[in-house]
């Protein structure tokens, strides 16, 4: 009979040394920010406990209190200047993550050079029905029809306030949609334009007609409307004397006119501050491509991820001849490692902005990517990112 407390007590001290050395163990790589062990194990723990939805709520209170690991990175030969903005590294965060202000300090600390808020739409609305996000696993891809869930203008404006509170730690975008039910789209940007463009947070914002869950909003993107929907925000960003770069963010899904079209558009001379500044190349595309072999392929919505890397690639590079190289192009769409930013900069990029890598690889990869990314251009024999801008397009 004695001998049964003491198998017990050795069990249950077994158990607690297995126990704690197990969290031990988990907490080491969080705190030093290993990245295989989130890639590998964590993100993969996180996909089987969590729906994609959940899993992004969580990620973004943790980089809201700054419950992150620090991955900044300074690397002087990734230095660059664009609209009179210096990035440290060309790597940011594409909008559709920090969807309302909450949480740039803390993704700042992970390393992106600058983060991308929003989409952002004038009054609050609840976005489509759930469930609206769908991973693709064996795919590394994700398809989301969230549609624009926003806490509205005026809430983000002040999470932005309160989150940054006189701190600048990375330069900020603020990515402009449409209320679903808005019967004057252009007012709706225009409106979005005057509660921005004054807010000394916000470094450059985004025009972003490209999204596919939005009924109708690619639909600005036609020939017929794109031309007098531009010249009506161009006019509102003069006349509010707008000094911050206006981007425009466009679909992988267009057709070859309508690009050469959108080029001619944008390339066109214009007065000081009226033009548009910049192209982000590209959104999520309605595409499915029949290489997908996730069950989830069959969401509708936008994918997003590996599957996009090569259209995204190509359109960059179709963009940046298009425009002569003019107008400077954020290219973002299934980078996954610093090759594939790599081969975005050298087709016409001068900044990458990453997503669905971070569900996949974790949080640890910006570091990783600025610095594989420094070492590809050394190998080549670059000591900076303007070398490389459009090298492929120009050959």
């Amino acid at each position: 009979m004695t001998c049964r407390p003491q198998l017990m007590s050795k069990l249950l001290s077994g158990l607690t040394v297995t126990f704690g050395g197990s969290l031990g163990f988990v907490f080491i790589n969080l705190y030093k920010g290993n990245e295989q062990f989130y890639s590998d194990f964590l993100m993969p723990s996180v996909h089987r406990i969590l729906d994609g939805e959940s899993a992004h709520k969580m990620a973004i209170k943790f980089a809201k209190y700054n419950m992150v690991p620090d991955g900044q990175a300074k690397l002087k030969s990734l230095d660059c200047n664009l609209w009179s903005l210096n990035f440290q590294h060309p790597i940011g965060l594409a909008a559709g993550f920090d969807k309302d202000g909450e949480a740039v300090p803390g993704l700042s600390k992970l390393g992106f050079s600058f983060v991308e808020v929003g989409s952002v739409t004038p009054k609050p609305q609840e976005g489509n029905e759930k469930p609206r996000v769908f991973r693709l696993i064996e795919d590394e891809a994700i398809i989301n029809r969230y549609g624009f869930n926003s806490a509205g203008h005026e809430i983000v404006l002040d999470n932005l306030s309160k989150s940054l509170n006189g701190l600048k730690p990375a330069i900020v975008g603020l990515n402009l949609g449409k209320n679903k039910q808005s019967d004057d789209p252009v007012q709706d940007y225009i409106q979005g334009m005057k509660t921005f463009g004054a807010c000394p947070y916000i470094d450059y914002l985004v025009i972003n007609i490209s999204s596919p869950n939005t009924p109708g909003l690619r639909d600005i993107q036609s020939r017929e409307r794109i031309e007098p929907f531009l010249d009506q925000i161009l006019q509102a960003k003069s006349e509010l004397n707008i000094s911050k770069p206006l981007v425009l963010k466009i679909s992988p899904d267009l057709d070859e006119q309508s690009k050469k079209y959108i080029a001619r558009l944008i390339s066109r001379p214009r007065e000081n501050h009226s033009k548009i500044d910049g192209l982000i190349v590209s959104n999520t595309t309605v595409s499915r491509p029949s290489s997908l072999k996730s069950e989830n392929s069959y969401q509708s919505g936008g994918l997003s991820g590996v599957p996009l890397k090569d259209m995204s690639t190509k359109m960059i590079k179709e963009m940046y001849e298009l425009t002569g190289g003019k107008v400077p192009i954020i290219g973002v769409g299934g980078i996954q490692n610093a090759k594939d930013a790599y081969e975005k900069i050298r087709a016409g990029a001068s900044l990458v902005q990453i997503y669905t890598a971070l569900t996949f690889k974790g949080p640890m990869i910006v570091s990783s990517l600025a610095s594989e990314l420094s070492e590809l251009m050394r190998k080549d024999g670059f000591s900076s990112i303007g070398e490389i801008i459009g090298i492929d397009a120009k050959s």
